[in-house]
C-alpha cells in the first residue's frame, strides 16, 4: 500500500522530466510533502521558500507569468488557509499554478486538527478558475498528476488534494483520468455510495457490509470535484434509490455539498451526506478517528443502514 503524495512524488519526477517548465516551490516540508524527490533529481528547478506560504503564492505566480509550471506544496490546511493570498494571486489572476495540499483529512491522525485539511475542498472549489481534483490511490494520482503536468488541457490554478495514509489499490497501474468524469467501480440498484478521495477502500468496506442486509450496491468514484460529473449525478438518481457521500472532510460545501447542488438543480432528490457535520475532531489514531466519526466500513454501512430504514 502506497499514500496518494508518494504517487504525486513519484510522478512529479518522471513529468518533470517530460516538462522542462515544471519548477516546484517548497514551504519547509518536503519530506512529508514527497517534493523532496523532485529536488533531489532537479535542484537548479527546486526552490525552497520556507514557512512563508503566503510568500511561496506570490512568487509562483509571479513564476507562471514568465512561461514556468510551478507546483507549490504544503500540508492542506496550512496552505488552503492562506484563501485570501491563492484568492488574489491566482484565482483571480487565473495563473496556472498547481496547488497542492497534503495530509487532508483525520487521516493524518495523531498531529491533531490543527493540522488536518478539513476545510480546503470547501475554500478551494469556491474560488473562480480553481480546478479541484482528489486522487483516492497511489495510481489513481499517478495518472492525475501526469496529466495536469504534461498535457496543455489546463491554463489555470489546480488544487490537488493528498492523503497521508497508506491506501489499498483499488486500480490498475495506470488508470485513466479525464477532467470532469466520475468512474463508476461497481454496479447496484438499492444503493449508489458517492466518494471523493482516500476513503475509497473503506467506501468498498461498507458495501460489503450493506450486502449481507440483501442491499444492491454500487460505487462511483469522482477524482474531479471542480468540474464534477452531472450526468453521472443524474444518472445514479435515476437508477438507484438511496444516494449517499462519503468524504474524510466536513459535509458543509465540501463533496456532498457539490452532490446535492446537482441534485437540486437538475433531479430533486434526498441525499444521505457522510463525513464531518460542523465539528472539529481530536488527535489519535487514524483508525480510531474513522471509528469513531463513523467514517470506517462499519460506520458508514451503520449510517446507511439508518438512512434506509427511517
Amino acid at each position: 500500500m502506497k499514500a496518494t503524495r508518494d504517487g504525486f512524488g513519484d510522478q512529479l519526477v518522471e513529468s518533470a522530466s517530460v516538462n522542462n517548465k515544471v519548477v516546484v516551490l517548497g514551504a519547509d516540508l518536503g519530506k512529508a510533502t514527497r517534493t523532496v524527490k523532485f529536488q533531489e533529481e532537479y535542484p537548479d528547478r527546486f526552490y525552497e521558500i520556507g514557512i512563508a506560504e503566503c510568500n511561496m503564492i506570490g512568487v509562483a505566480s509571479g513564476m507562471s507569468e514568465h512561461g514556468l509550471r510551478p507546483v507549490i506544496s504544503s500540508f492542506a490546511s496550512f496552505l488552503t488557509g492562506k484563501y485570501d493570498v491563492i484568492r488574489v494571486s491566482l484565482a483571480y489572476s487565473n495563473a496556472p499554478v498547481i496547488m497542492v495540499g497534503t495530509h487532508s483529512g483525520m487521516a493524518i491522525g495523531k498531529d491533531g486538527v490543527t493540522q488536518m485539511g478539513l476545510e480546503d475542498v470547501t475554500l478551494m472549489r469556491a474560488l473562480p478558475n480553481v480546478v479541484v481534483l482528489q486522487p483516492a490511490t497511489y495510481n489513481e494520482c499517478r495518472s492525475i498528476v501526469k496529466w495536469v503536468l504534461e498535457s496543455d488541457s489546463i491554463s489555470g490554478p489546480v488544487y490537488l488534494r493528498l492523503g497521508r495514509q497508506p491506501i489499498r489499490e483499488i486500480f490498475d497501474e495506470s488508470p485513466k483520468f479525464t477532467l470532469g468524469k466520475a468512474h463508476t467501480l461497481k454496479e447496484g440498484s438499492d444503493v449508489c455510495l458517492m466518494s471523493s478521495g482516500c476513503i475509497l477502500p473503506d467506501v468498498f468496506d461498507a458495501a460489503k457490509v450493506l450486502e449481507t442486509y440483501g442491499m444492491s450496491c454500487g460505487i462511483i468514484n469522482f477524482p474531479s470535484i471542480k468540474p464534477l460529473d452531472e450526468v453521472a449525478i443524474i444518472d445514479a438518481a435515476s437508477t438507484y434509490t438511496h444516494l449517499v457521500t462519503v468524504e474524510d472532510h466536513t459535509i458543509v460545501g465540501g463533496f456532498g455539498s457539490a452532490i446535492s447542488e446537482v441534485l437540486t438543480d437538475k433531479c430533486p432528490k434526498r441525499l444521505l451526506r457522510i463525513g464531518l457535520n460542523d465539528i472539529f475532531p481530536e488527535s489519535g489514531p487514524p483508525t480510531e478517528l474513522y471509528k469513531k466519526y463513523k467514517l470506517d466500513g462499519a460506520g458508514i454501512s451503520s449510517q446507511v443502514l439508518e438512512y434506509i430504514t427511517e
